[in-house]
């Protein structure tokens, strides 16, 4: 399975980055591209364990996030079209600095390489393995890419 721990899956995914055009247009989903890599700065930021984020297990991550967890780590499938993004995530400014995002992003794939956050907890999922996080992080950050079809 791809990991985000492997070098050439980060590689990839900073290949594929790049190809990002400021006005793609998505695939499925309401975000425009600056919203995707935004979406992304502050996703990877949270895993990575940067900005004192506070983590924290909802609710119904406690009853069903570790089953959850399993099925989205079991197998190298796709994340589903239209999930729906935690309300930390969500980025409601349509316009911002693309190429910013694009490069803040590019080092946070990098980043991964020496990745060291065990206080890490998904809002849904839970605590996690660091092999399920590099997992999970490559999912997360491919479908994006998906989304915009790169």
């Amino acid at each position: 399975m791809k990991t985000i721990f492997d070098l050439a899956t980060r590689e990839e995914l900073i290949q594929r980055i790049g190809l990002l055009k400021k006005d793609g247009k998505p695939v499925w989903g309401k975000m425009n591209a600056y919203q995707m890599t935004k979406h992304n700065t502050i996703w990877n930021e949270w895993v990575l364990g940067k900005n004192n984020f506070v983590y924290k297990q909802e609710f119904l991550g406690k009853l069903f996030g570790k089953m959850a967890l399993r099925s989205n780590t079991k197998d190298d499938k796709p994340i589903s079209k239209n999930m729906p993004a935690g309300k930390t995530f969500i980025v409601q400014e349509k316009e911002g600095n693309f190429q910013k995002e694009i490069s803040t992003w590019i080092e946070q794939i990098l980043a991964y390489e020496n990745f060291s956050n065990d206080n890490f907890i998904h809002d849904f999922f839970g605590k996690m393995t660091k092999e399920q996080i590099g997992i999970f992080a490559y999912k997360h950050n491919d479908h994006h890419l998906r989304q915009f079809n790169v």
